[in-house]
């Protein structure tokens, strides 16, 4: 197999090993902390009854992160990665072991769910600093497979993490929620700080910058983080290819978005007993397992054609393929078309994440990279956002509609036929000098 004899091979290369400990650990408590946070939002008996109510609960656990987002991430221009790793983890594991106080405590439901949106968007900025090294511990031929591999792996471990929860969840319906909330947030936390010990397994300096920088004034650095923003878009702008990959990961997460806020109606309206949360949670748990089938087969064929087939010809090949999998849902409304389209869809979005970030990547000078993954994640989180808006306006209170899904699958093929007239190479430009002076200059690879 080949996605086993990529992995063997990349595997002696300690670098990659350690950061992939750390990601896997990481992204496995993000599942345990997120059953929680689907429970009270999505499955709660008393809330998100409607796609309207959904959409609300998605804007306040995204849209606070991508405000203040773009005034962190480019610190990971500034700071150590390998630093940020560390010190991420052990936040949140201080924030987990504050959530547990709060419900011992029976505190008020606001700082319980504070202190989620807190962690969720601490997780944010460490997997944008996790994505940034990875040039920096493989070789530059090796980029696309541990694009495919490690991010991959992270999106497997949180899918594991959140099966746990829902099979504890499923199986002991009767234990309550403060229990099992007890339970998932004491393993979450114990999942991060395994990976706050794995970061320390790199070596300082081992995931970049090359050139750290010192640190400002506050209201100066805010000014400066700002500006080096402001020039990361003109730079990925002027770079094309990029911008471009960027723009198509917004429509891919957009669409699949709108197939999220689906399943979670149909796991609660169709699936499952909206009065019975367990059940409901259940249903969609297995959906999740099928979506992970398709993020895994994804780190599978992805390598497979790195040598036959562009990474702008794949990322076309998989808005077709998505395309496929929601004509799917089209043409039936059965369990066995959703099951089917949530692995053939996630196949889809995540064979071409890998092309993205690999696009990104490569043609991103170093110093810029944290200002690009920044965009990244502002893009990712605007569309889930912008997903869940149009669910609540398209969607009927058990979420599926045929005239939606067969819209969406026209739409994955418009997106097909756009990026298809985009250029496939970068354009050569002077790499920009960030705000403010005193930042230094790197060699674009």
């Amino acid at each position: 197999m080949s996605l086993a004899r990529d992995l063997s091979r990349l595997w002696h290369a300690r670098g990659f090993r350690r950061l992939t400990y750390a990601r896997v650990l990481a992204q496995g408590g993000d599942g345990m902390l997120q059953v929680g946070i689907a429970t009270a939002f999505f499955f709660d008996p008393t809330q998100a009854a409607t796609p309207r109510d959904i959409a609300v609960g998605f804007a306040v656990l995204l849209a606070p992160f991508t405000l203040v987002g773009p005034f962190v991430g480019p610190l990971i221009d500034r700071w150590q990665r390998q630093r940020i790793i560390l010190v991420a983890n052990l936040v949140r594991v201080v924030l987990a072991a504050m959530i547990i106080t709060v419900l011992a405590l029976d505190g008020p439901l606001w700082s319980l769910y504070a202190l989620a949106l807190l962690t969720l968007s601490v997780n944010r900025f460490l997997l944008a600093a996790m994505s940034a090294g990875i040039p920096k511990v493989v070789p530059a031929d090796e980029l696309l497979t541990a694009n495919a591999i490690m991010p991959t792996l992270g999106t497997i471990a949180a899918s594991v993490g959140a099966a746990i929860g829902g099979v504890v969840t499923f199986v002991a319906p009767t234990a309550s929620d403060t229990s099992l909330a007890f339970a998932a947030l004491c393993c979450a936390g114990v999942a991060f700080g395994l990976s706050a010990w794995a970061a320390t397994l790199l070596g300082r300096r081992e995931l970049g910058p090359d050139h750290p920088l010192e640190a400002l004034a506050v209201v100066a650095q805010l000014r400066a983080l700002t500006a080096e923003l402001a020039s990361g878009v003109r730079y990925l702008h002027a770079r094309v290819t990029p911008f471009h990959a960027l723009g198509v990961m917004s429509a891919q997460r957009l669409l699949y978005g709108i197939m999220f806020v689906a399943s979670i109606l149909v796991s609660r309206h169709l699936l499952g007993d909206p009065d019975h949360p367990e059940q409901s949670l259940g249903a969609f748990t297995v959906v999740l397992g099928f979506a992970a089938v398709g993020f895994g087969l994804a780190a599978v064929l992805t390598p497979l054609f790195r040598e036959r087939i562009s990474r702008h010809r794949w990322i076309i090949l998989c808005l077709l393929v998505g395309a496929v999998g929601q004509g799917l849902l089209a043409l039936s409304g059965e369990v066995w078309a959703l099951l089917a389209a949530a692995v053939i869809v996630s196949f889809a979005v995540q064979g071409g994440k890998i092309a993205v970030d690999t696009i990104v990547q490569r043609d991103t000078a170093d110093h810029m990279r944290g200002r690009a993954f920044t965009l990244y994640d502002m893009a990712y989180n605007v569309a889930f956002i912008s997903s869940a808006v149009i669910g609540a306006l398209v969607l009927p209170p058990t979420g599926y509609s045929t005239f939606v899904m067969t819209g969406v699958a026209i739409a994955y093929l418009a997106v097909a036929a756009i990026y298809a007239q985009m250029p496939v190479r970068p354009a050569v430009v002077d790499a920009e000098r960030p705000h403010p002076p005193s930042v230094r200059d790197t060699e674009d690879r």
